[in-house]
């Protein structure tokens, strides 16, 4: 008779709700969950797309570096040079040059061997040669004609070509500047010179011993407009105006003639300093355009005046 029994070898009934439990717990742990986004071993999982994208980005980023990758130094210097070669030729041409002085003719504003500066700007803008400037100029014409003229090497034809080297071919003079268009200059005896009968004070710039007119009176000689009237500061040492009256001009110089003035002295280094204008030259008088301006101004404003004056004397007797 069985009694409700059951064999060994069935498995026992677990209580109800237990085994659901456990069934969702053993899902949990072997089922990756969907909405992390992660790998079972819990790292970040890469998008396959975004890889492909990033090494794109990489290899576009790669080609413009090598595409801007700066040019060897080698190669860039012939440009460098280039361009400086070209700069020197302009400042030469329209701004500064440089002269060497080959005589001692200025002594002792200027020694032999010195290089100075020469303005060649401001004449582009009108400036005219003024009287105490020391200026570089070609040759008139007969001035250096028993003067040797070297014969500079390939390299400085180049170097003096672009300003570089002073040019060994040109005949140009560097010389003071006495008396301009219009003035009147003289020197008699020892001295002094004059200019528009003014007495020059020339003791700051004419060579110690020498007299203002060296050997060489002359004058008094009126100076053309356009035309300067040039001496060196060694008097006894310059073949200046006063030994070229015999030539076209009397011995002056055209301004055309006229490459600069000369405004600092360059080398060598212990001897650097700028060339004023003395100041005898600013002396009142000498300038005899300046001297008549006043009265020329004078006479400008009184005009206005008697007029004025003549009108209200006028109104004055004939009363309306």
């Amino acid at each position: 008779m069985a009694v409700g029994a059951r064999s060994g070898t069935e498995e026992p009934e677990e209580p109800a709700g237990r085994g659901e439990s456990a069934r969702q717990a053993t899902s949990s742990v072997h089922q990756p969950q969907a909405q992390s986004g992660g790998s079972a071993s819990g790292l970040p999982r890469t998008d396959p797309s975004k890889q492909s994208d990033a090494a794109a980005d990489e290899e576009a980023t790669g080609s413009v570096t090598k595409g801007k990758k700066p040019r060897a130094f080698w190669k860039e210097l012939p440009i460098l040079i280039g361009i400086a070669l070209l700069l020197a030729l302009l400042i030469k041409t329209f701004l500064v040059q440089a002269f060497s002085i080959p005589s001692d003719s200025m002594q002792d504003t200027l020694q032999r061997g010195d290089r100075v500066l020469v303005d060649k700007l401001t004449p582009w803008f009108g400036s005219k040669p003024q009287r105490g400037e020391v200026v570089v100029f070609h040759d008139p014409g007969g001035w250096l004609n028993e003067t040797p003229t070297p014969q500079p090497n390939p390299v400085q034809k180049v170097l003096s070509f672009i300003g570089l080297m002073p040019s060994a071919e040109e005949k140009d003079l560097i010389k003071r500047v006495i008396a301009v268009g219009g003035d009147t200059v003289e020197c008699q005896g020892v001295g002094p010179v004059k200019v528009n009968g003014k007495a020059l004070k020339e003791d700051s710039y004419v060579y110690p011993g020498a007299t203002p007119c060296g050997d060489r009176p002359f004058g008094p000689i009126h100076v053309p407009k356009g035309r300067i009237w040039v001496m060196g500061d060694h008097r006894d040492d310059s073949l200046d105006s006063r030994y070229h009256q015999n030539l076209p001009g009397n011995g002056t110089v055209s301004e055309n003639e006229v490459v600069g003035r000369a405004f600092t002295i360059a080398w060598p280094i212990n001897r650097w300093a700028t060339l004023p204008v003395p100041d005898t030259f600013d002396q009142p008088g000498i300038n005899k355009a300046m001297g008549a301006a006043p009265a020329a101004l004078g006479l400008v404003g009184a005009v206005p005046l008697v007029i004025w004056r003549r009108r209200r004397l006028t109104a004055a007797r004939n009363p309306r």
